[in-house]
């Protein structure tokens, strides 16, 4: 396994991105036409602020989760962590704009940080990709499962 291959060496470069400012529906046009299902936010001075994924504009057009409440002998209880899910579903819900919408502040990882290092981040976040950056945050490329996957399959052929 080419755990200690640094992430540079497996990384995707050609990395779709989009603005925080960019319409919704030009965004998700964008992730259509280049055929994936995620691109960092990148702000004007190069710095990634979040990723917009499928998830992020699935919710934006699906309706609103409203909160799960029971009543028992008389009182009213919010289940935990629905108060927190609906105000997220609705601030997406209405969100015209990828800042609106996009998941802020993603887990990155560093261009000579090891596959094992990525991995290991992949797993702990339970994210299916993460932004490679440089030192100042700046975007460099984006490793994504398949791509440690695929320099798996490589290193045991």
């Amino acid at each position: 396994m080419p755990r200690s291959l640094p992430v540079r060496d497996v990384m995707t470069t050609d990395v779709l991105s989009v603005a925080p400012t960019d319409a919704v529906e030009d965004a998700m046009a964008a992730l259509v036409r280049r055929g994936v299902d995620a691109a960092p936010v990148i702000d004007p001075d190069g710095v990634v602020v979040g990723l917009l994924s499928t998830g992020d504009l699935i919710v934006s057009e699906s309706q609103v989760h409203v909160p799960t409440v029971l009543s028992i002998l008389g009182a009213t209880i919010e289940l935990p962590g629905e108060r927190k899910r609906f105000e997220e579903d609705l601030r997406r819900a209405v969100g015209g704009t990828v800042a609106d919408v996009m998941t802020p502040d993603p887990h990155t990882v560093g261009p000579d940080a090891t596959v094992e290092d990525a991995a290991t981040l992949l797993h702990a976040h339970d994210v299916s990709r993460l932004p490679v950056v440089d030192d100042d945050g700046h975007l460099v490329g984006i490793i994504a499962r398949g791509d440690i996957i695929r320099a798996m399959i490589a290193d045991a052929e």
